[in-house]
Protein backbone atom coordinates (compact mmCIF):
# COMPACT_ATOMS: atom_id res chain seq x y z
CA UNK A 1 0.00 0.00 0.00
CA UNK A 2 0.87 3.29 -1.05
CA UNK A 3 0.31 6.77 1.00
CA UNK A 4 0.63 10.32 -0.33
CA UNK A 5 -0.71 13.08 1.04
CA UNK A 6 -1.73 14.03 -3.16
CA UNK A 7 -5.73 13.84 -3.66
CA UNK A 8 -7.09 10.56 -5.25
CA UNK A 9 -8.65 12.79 -8.35
CA UNK A 10 -5.13 14.31 -8.80
CA UNK A 11 -3.53 10.90 -9.04
CA UNK A 12 -6.10 8.58 -11.21
CA UNK A 13 -8.37 9.35 -14.04
CA UNK A 14 -12.00 9.68 -12.81
CA UNK A 15 -13.56 6.93 -15.00
CA UNK A 16 -11.38 4.25 -12.76
CA UNK A 17 -12.65 5.66 -9.32
CA UNK A 18 -14.91 3.40 -7.20
CA UNK A 19 -16.37 5.27 -4.35
CA UNK A 20 -17.55 2.60 -1.52
CA UNK A 21 -20.55 4.69 -0.02
CA UNK A 22 -22.93 2.46 2.22
CA UNK A 23 -26.04 5.00 0.41
CA UNK A 24 -25.37 4.34 -2.98
CA UNK A 25 -27.91 2.52 -5.05
CA UNK A 26 -25.30 0.18 -6.68
CA UNK A 27 -23.60 -2.99 -5.56
CA UNK A 28 -20.25 -3.89 -5.72
CA UNK A 29 -20.66 -7.33 -7.29
CA UNK A 30 -16.48 -8.01 -7.71
CA UNK A 31 -13.37 -6.20 -7.80
CA UNK A 32 -11.91 -4.97 -10.89
CA UNK A 33 -8.48 -4.83 -10.47
CA UNK A 34 -8.22 -1.73 -13.33
CA UNK A 35 -10.07 0.70 -10.66
CA UNK A 36 -9.59 2.61 -7.65
CA UNK A 37 -11.48 2.21 -4.64
CA UNK A 38 -12.20 5.09 -1.98
CA UNK A 39 -12.92 4.39 1.11
CA UNK A 40 -15.41 7.17 2.62
CA UNK A 41 -14.67 7.49 6.29
CA UNK A 42 -16.91 9.19 9.01
CA UNK A 43 -16.57 9.82 12.54
CA UNK A 44 -20.91 9.78 12.97
CA UNK A 45 -22.48 8.29 10.79
CA UNK A 46 -25.67 9.50 12.18
CA UNK A 47 -24.96 13.14 11.80
CA UNK A 48 -23.79 13.01 8.08
CA UNK A 49 -26.17 10.51 6.65
CA UNK A 50 -25.36 10.18 2.54
CA UNK A 51 -22.24 12.63 2.69
CA UNK A 52 -20.09 10.24 1.45
CA UNK A 53 -22.56 9.77 -1.43
CA UNK A 54 -23.03 13.67 -1.75
CA UNK A 55 -18.89 13.80 -2.00
CA UNK A 56 -18.80 11.16 -4.82
CA UNK A 57 -21.57 12.58 -6.92
CA UNK A 58 -20.18 16.16 -6.60
CA UNK A 59 -16.97 14.91 -8.11
CA UNK A 60 -18.78 12.71 -10.78
CA UNK A 61 -17.36 9.39 -9.40
CA UNK A 62 -18.99 6.26 -9.64
CA UNK A 63 -20.38 4.66 -6.33
CA UNK A 64 -20.46 1.32 -5.17
CA UNK A 65 -21.70 0.09 -1.53
CA UNK A 66 -20.91 -3.76 -0.15
CA UNK A 67 -23.39 -6.19 -1.37
CA UNK A 68 -24.80 -6.89 2.67
CA UNK A 69 -28.35 -6.91 1.96
CA UNK A 70 -27.91 -9.58 -0.75
CA UNK A 71 -25.99 -11.84 1.66
CA UNK A 72 -27.12 -11.29 4.69
CA UNK A 73 -30.03 -11.14 6.99
CA UNK A 74 -31.22 -9.02 9.48
CA UNK A 75 -30.55 -10.33 12.82
CA UNK A 76 -33.07 -10.42 15.43
CA UNK A 77 -31.55 -8.30 18.68
CA UNK A 78 -32.75 -6.47 21.66
CA UNK A 79 -31.71 -2.88 20.27
CA UNK A 80 -33.72 -3.64 16.90
CA UNK A 81 -30.42 -2.09 15.24
CA UNK A 82 -29.42 -2.45 11.81
CA UNK A 83 -26.63 -0.85 10.35
CA UNK A 84 -24.83 -1.43 6.97
CA UNK A 85 -22.30 1.60 7.62
CA UNK A 86 -18.91 0.18 8.37
CA UNK A 87 -15.78 1.74 10.04
CA UNK A 88 -13.09 1.65 7.47
CA UNK A 89 -10.69 -1.11 8.97
CA UNK A 90 -13.74 -3.50 8.55
CA UNK A 91 -14.52 -2.56 4.88
CA UNK A 92 -10.62 -2.93 4.14
CA UNK A 93 -11.46 -6.77 6.18
CA UNK A 94 -14.29 -7.30 3.53
CA UNK A 95 -12.54 -6.08 0.62
CA UNK A 96 -9.56 -7.98 1.17
CA UNK A 97 -10.99 -11.34 2.29
CA UNK A 98 -13.04 -11.22 -0.55
CA UNK A 99 -10.14 -10.73 -3.08
CA UNK A 100 -8.54 -13.22 -2.18
CA UNK A 101 -11.03 -15.79 -1.39
CA UNK A 102 -13.90 -14.15 -4.18
CA UNK A 103 -16.46 -15.55 -1.66
CA UNK A 104 -18.97 -12.46 -0.55
CA UNK A 105 -19.95 -14.79 2.46
CA UNK A 106 -16.37 -15.46 3.78
CA UNK A 107 -15.41 -11.52 3.11
CA UNK A 108 -18.56 -10.33 4.96
CA UNK A 109 -18.41 -13.07 7.66
CA UNK A 110 -14.79 -11.52 8.40
CA UNK A 111 -15.20 -7.98 8.25
CA UNK A 112 -19.31 -7.48 9.56
CA UNK A 113 -19.60 -7.10 13.18
CA UNK A 114 -22.00 -8.92 14.85
CA UNK A 115 -23.13 -5.46 16.49
CA UNK A 116 -24.35 -3.95 13.39
CA UNK A 117 -27.36 -6.57 13.25
CA UNK A 118 -26.68 -8.12 9.92
CA UNK A 119 -25.58 -11.84 9.80
CA UNK A 120 -25.28 -14.50 7.14
CA UNK A 121 -28.53 -16.96 6.51
CA UNK A 122 -27.02 -19.40 8.01
CA UNK A 123 -25.84 -18.32 10.86
CA UNK A 124 -29.83 -16.68 11.76
CA UNK A 125 -31.08 -20.15 11.03
CA UNK A 126 -28.82 -21.35 14.51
Amino acid sequence: MDTTPESYLDLFPLEAIVYLTPDSENVLEDIDPSKVYVLGGLVDESIHKQLTLRRARQQRLQTARLPIREYMVRAPNPRNYHCETLAINQVFDVLSTYYETRSWPAALRAGVPSGKGYVLPETAEQ
